[in-house]
């Protein structure tokens, strides 16, 4: 293990962190606001605890190797939402305790949304938008690590893609052209995120809403500026924008990437993901809103379908925003929606879940199980496209399952060991496992309520949910370590 190398790298990531600390105070000062100690105090100490990491190990040139990697990759967003921490535990509006900062600079950075914090209305804009922006870096971090990193380390839903489907890294080195694909989704990031700013101003939010609500749409976190999430513009056209930019977000960055690159939307009608994750929200949608019908009838069909397709595709996609309480409508239907969230987004997109590439190959391969009942000699392969998926990874998506099931219950009898009941205990879990944020029960509208111990399971379900669990898990195997 190159410890000097892990070192270096993650001192650099602080010093570069603590950068992005001084947007919001900008923000208390364009606003006149008094809340601007609290990121000096956090920039500072983040500056100076990265400094204080690579100083000592500034000429270590050695080269990142696989174990580095997954090391790197875990710690990174560890160190990075504890220090992300620093601003909302020293402001002295939120009077957060050091567990509830942590869980909400975590929940920011992994894009879950859940929150510990109540009364956003009035708290400064300059706390308000660190917040939003917190997603927005997180949401970036995801796709260039599920993009460019992951797959190097044989792990994450993009490498299922490697070598069957086109994508902006194919080799499975450190190579330049890494970095040439970090910058062109950055690009892509950018250009989507400023879309649906303009698209929010044309709806109706003015400028600092816009910003803050794109920033947490296209990251897919679900973090508002106000208690009542979009809900609180009562209005449909900014309804509509969020579902188009929610379903756009939880599409393969590559697809959006290759889109780009060639003017063409041929790369999205070809992918056999994209298609599974489109007709499965579309599914949802129709279900929600036909049960809405039925038991719960709005004013007007237009509310019926409006407030149906936006939870629907919310919740779908992990994004978590709401425009009403879903935990509290009625039969089967917030069960339903927080199920949803476990199918999640496509590999390779800001979305938590399991990812629809995984449950596509788990449902071809039941049918492939069906079919050799029939003829059970048959050489019968799993496909995605035209391409027969390897057993290798057919194999790695079981296993994927089935530690995603064990991981799940045993969180799930931890928190109720902490006092919760059923629905509040399972909800927690799959909030905070499919990086979802709003759940039901006592977190149907945050986590305040929770004790630290229920926080602590939750902050290390939204790490083991973001990085895709066995990217944690692996570091506390035997052979990991072993030389």
């Amino acid at each position: 293990m190159n410890w000097t190398v892990v070192q270096r790298i993650l001192g650099l990531l602080l010093m570069v962190f603590s950068v992005t600390m001084l947007p919001p105070l900008l923000v208390s000062l364009i606003y006149g606001e008094s809340s601007w100690l609290p990121f000096v105090e956090g920039f500072a100490l983040t500056l100076t605890a990265g400094f204080l990491l690579w100083l000592p190990v500034r000429r270590s040139k050695k080269d990142l190797r696989l174990r580095d990697g997954f090391v790197v990759v875990a710690a990174f967003w560890t160190v990075l939402g504890a220090f992300g921490a620093a601003p909302l535990y020293f402001a002295d509006e939120l009077s957060l305790s050091l567990t509830d900062a942590i869980f909400e600079s975590m929940s920011g950075l992994t894009t879950t949304g859940a929150t510990v914090i109540s009364g956003l209305d009035d708290l400064p804009k300059s706390l308000l938008y660190y917040r939003q922006q917190l997603q927005w870096l997180g949401g970036m971090g995801i796709i260039v690590l599920a993009v460019a990193v992951l797959p190097m380390l044989g792990v994450g839903g993009m490498q299922l893609y490697r070598a069957e489907t086109p994508g902006p890294v194919k080799d499975t080195k450190l190579t330049p052209r890494i970095t040439e694909t970090a910058k062109a989704l950055w690009y892509v990031y950018l250009a989507f995120t400023l879309a649906c700013m303009l698209a929010y101003l044309l709806a109706g939010m003015n400028l600092f809403d816009a910003l803050c609500h794109a920033f947490s749409t296209v990251a897919i976190g679900g973090f508002s500026t106000h208690d009542a999430s979009i809900g609180y513009f009562d209005s449909t056209a900014v309804d509509l924008v969020a579902i188009f930019f929610m379903f756009l977000a939880g599409i393969n960055f590559s697809l959006h990437f290759f889109a780009w690159r060639y003017v063409s939307i041929r790369h999205y009608l070809e992918d056999p993901e994209f298609r599974a994750y489109a007709f499965g929200l579309l599914v949802l949608s129709g279900i929600v809103v036909a049960m809405l019908a039925s038991l719960m009838p709005y004013e007007s069909l237009d509310q019926t379908v409006i407030n149906g397709v936006f939870q629907a595709v919310s919740i779908g996609t992990t994004t978590g925003f709401t425009t009403a309480e879903f935990a509290a409508w009625p039969a089967a239907l917030p069960v339903l929606l927080i199920f949803s969230s476990f199918i999640g987004g496509s590999a390779g997109s800001t979305a938590g879940g399991i990812k629809v590439i995984r449950w596509l190959l788990v449902y071809k391969q039941g049918v492939r199980e069906i079919a050799r009942l029939v003829h059970p000699s048959a050489e019968i392969p799993v496909k995605l496209g035209s391409k027969a998926v390897p057993h290798r990874v057919v194999d790695a998506v079981w296993g994927f399952f089935s530690v995603y099931i064990i991981v799940f219950g045993m969180m799930l009898l931890l928190m109720m060991a902490t006092g919760l009941d059923q629905v509040t205990a399972f909800s927690a879990v799959a909030a905070t496992l499919n990086n979802l944020g709003p759940g039901l029960g006592e977190v149907a509208n945050g986590f305040m309520s929770l004790s630290d111990t229920a926080k602590w399971i939750s902050i290390a379900g939204m790490l083991l949910g973001r990085l895709e669990i066995f990217t944690l898990l692996v570091l506390i195997t035997p052979t990991f370590w072993r030389r």
